[in-house]
């Protein structure tokens, strides 16, 4: 990837799982990791992870985590409609860039 490449994902989206054993499942993005190509999706791709006893957490245990997904197997969800859809860009009145559905051409609001 591009050193400051633009992401069609952001932290705070709600996004769709289109591929993958959590195929379907929509969740808000909790995080981007730009230099892996990943994001974490509340409650999609969740993994156990054995804890081992600490001063923190004396009992340790299994604990239940969101694992990271790649960028590829998510879409944006249409604010309008609810449905996976692809991100454009375009210069609104005050000359930001603003991402847009390309399914309906409605704008899509950060976070």
């Amino acid at each position: 990837m591009k050193i400051g490449a633009k992401l069609h994902i952001r932290k705070g989206d709600t996004a769709i799982v289109i591929a993958g054993n959590d195929k379907g499942k929509k969740g808000k993005v909790l995080e981007v990791v730009k230099e892996k190509n990943r994001a974490i999706i509340e409650g999609v791709n969740m993994i156990t992870k054995h804890v081992k006893p600490s001063a923190n957490n004396p009992e340790g245990g299994i604990e239940r985590t969101e694992a990271p997904l790649h960028l590829s197997n998510i879409m944006i969800v249409d604010p309008s409609n609810g449905e996976p859809t692809r991100v454009g860009r375009k210069l609104n009145d005050e000359g930001k860039v603003q991402r847009f559905s390309k399914k309906t051409g409605e704008l899509i609001k950060n976070g």
